[in-house]
């Protein structure tokens, strides 16, 4: 018998390829047959691992996966090996369809339950987002601009902008604005993890740019980091992206939008943002680290994104 499993540091360990519980060990003294009993005892004892953590997953809201590593127990022996699996690159961990498609369903379930559970919206995009991600470096790789990025992988990270400075922009430049953003929402551009699960060196960079250039998307389509702010920005992102995680979050979104909210999504915020995000340029496409000192006007026309129909206010409750 075979049986891998995943190991989690945070919460839950999920288990793949698991069979019905195995029986009752048993060894007739015969040395074939001990071996057998062996290999059952210990398939039994991997059982009621499992059913502990089962036991504790329906205690809990969530699941988070944090590291994978692969045990086997093999048909021809007892021993147990421990191994993790050598990542694409720095924190990368390997997932086969099965462990892919657990990781997306927890992930969703706990995103729903908290759309501000940001570690869970990650885990969502990275297992669901293969055929978007080629489509999203299609792009990049056909536009000079986007093409250099993928050259040259720039972070959105404290570590690589000078706030400080960028601060004293003047008024209207891109720069200025996104630090009134992020002064504004409470935000900071290290909230954003990085990528985990997608098993393609290249294709990570791209979720992970996306993940970086969230914050300065709300700064461009002038959206703060309430609900109602939230969900427009994802109905651009379903639009622009077409990511799975984006569709789910615009269509499920509204529900948590109290009455007077859903009206102004659905009568002004949600058109524009989808006809915005239909039209404009590739927004990953876009080396932002270059443009502090433009505009934002001037850079919304360049990107083909008109200016919001309504302005939000930032506000530190999350729950309208």
């Amino acid at each position: 018998m075979s049986a891998v499993g995943i190991e989690t540091v945070d919460c839950v360990v999920l288990i793949v390829n698991c069979t019905t519980p195995p029986p009752h060990p048993g060894c007739t003294g015969d040395e074939s047959d001990c071996k057998a009993g062996d290999a059952r005892a210990l398939a039994s004892t991997m059982w009621l691992s499992f059913s502990r953590h089962v036991q504790r997953l329906n205690h809990s809201p969530y699941v988070l996966l944090s590291k994978v590593c692969v045990h086997q127990v093999h048909s021809s022996s007892t021993e147990f090996t421990d191994s993790c699996y050598d990542g694409l690159y720095p924190g990368h961990i390997h997932t086969t369809p099965i462990q892919k498609a657990l990781l997306a369903v927890g992930s969703g379930v706990a995103a729903l339950q908290n759309p501000y559970r940001h570690d869970m919206v990650a885990v969502l995009g990275e297992t669901t987002g293969h055929l978007a991600l080629i489509n999203l470096r299609d792009k990049m790789r056909n536009d000079p601009e986007g093409n250099t990025i993928l050259t040259e992988r720039p972070r959105i990270r404290l570590s690589t902008l000078n706030l400080s400075e960028m601060a004293c922009l003047p008024d209207r430049s891109f720069g200025r604005e996104y630090c009134r953003f992020l002064e504004d929402n409470h935000v900071t551009p290290d909230s954003r993890a990085d990528v985990k699960y997608v098993d393609n060196e290249e294709l990570a960079y791209v979720m992970q740019r996306y993940r970086e250039v969230h914050d300065l998307l709300h700064t461009l389509l002038g959206m703060p980091t309430n609900m109602l702010g939230e969900v427009a920005v994802k109905w651009f992102e379903a639009a622009q992206t077409g990511l799975p995680m984006c569709m789910l979050g615009a269509v499920l979104g509204p529900l948590r939008l109290n009455p007077s909210r859903l009206q102004q999504l659905f009568t002004s915020l949600g058109p524009w943002a989808l006809h915005n995000g239909r039209r404009a340029r590739c927004v990953l496409s876009i080396f932002y680290e270059r443009r502090w000192e433009q505009n934002i006007e001037d850079l919304r026309q360049e990107l083909n994104i008109e200016p919001p129909p309504v302005i939000l206010s930032a506000t530190k409750k999350r729950n309208t």
